[in-house]
């Protein structure tokens, strides 16, 4: 996978990871924030190609189609977020990353994969931090709803955690520039954590009308790389 690591989305990504107000209650709490996406190569009419889950613990902040470029903001921090004049960049950031991803469905050739699903990707890049410090960032990518492979950011490492991932997992070890940008962007949003101030906040649990995902997201699922922590 051809992903330079001046690629078009990143500069976009990292206007995300540093905006104001990503911090939360006490320094010595352990938070972790989350962006999920599902990319289908080829839905169903009627299905979304692209959406993406931005949760804080578990609670959901922001919702967005990448085909219809719908956001839904919910929360306090979905609202300083929508509010700021960075917002229409970091929609197109989601989508460009969305793209991306499709592009890597289709290079997936899982081994003995019989399934007649439209095959579906899952990313997810996590941030953890605890006691007021930084403490853990990977991705998990899941493909047609099985955990397949992960990457540790700290160590630089994949894991292969499917049976038939292993052709996944030796091409995407020799891909430097996935790599590359999936610890860039962690290691980007370390500051942005100290340079924010400890504020309350409290993320709320979407409505029931939220955007439905093609394949149930569990707290934790896969990812090409994608996130910002400040807690």
């Amino acid at each position: 996978m051809a992903l330079a690591p001046d690629t078009k989305f990143l500069p976009g990504l990292l206007i995300l990871l540093h905006l104001p107000g990503w911090s939360f209650a006490a320094p010595a709490d352990t938070h972790c924030i989350c962006y999920n996406f599902t990319v289908m190569f080829k839905p169903p009419p009627g299905q979304r190609w692209c959406e993406v889950r931005g949760h804080v613990d578990k609670k959901i902040f922001v919702l967005y189609d990448c085909g219809s470029r719908k956001v839904i903001t919910l929360g306090p921090l979905g609202m300083k977020i929508n509010a700021t004049k960075e917002w229409e960049k970091q929609t197109e950031t989601l989508k460009d990353v969305g793209d991306e991803l499709k592009y890597l469905l289709a290079r997936i050739k899982p081994e003995n994969d019989t399934t007649s699903a439209p095959p579906t990707l899952q990313a997810e890049m996590c941030c953890q931090r605890e006691a007021g410090r930084h403490t853990g960032a990977s991705w998990r990518f899941r493909f047609n709803g099985q955990m397949f492979l992960l990457f540790d950011s700290e160590k630089k490492t994949w894991t292969k955690v499917h049976p038939e991932a292993r052709l996944m997992q030796e091409e995407w070890e020799k891909d430097r520039d996935l790599r590359h940008v999936c610890v860039l962007i962690h290691s980007s949003m370390n500051p942005s954590w100290e340079n924010n101030g400890h504020r309350n906040f409290h993320p709320i649990p979407p409505p029931p009308m939220a955007i439905a995902t093609a394949i149930t997201l569990s707290p934790w699922i896969f990812l090409t790389c994608l996130i910002l922590l400040g807690i």
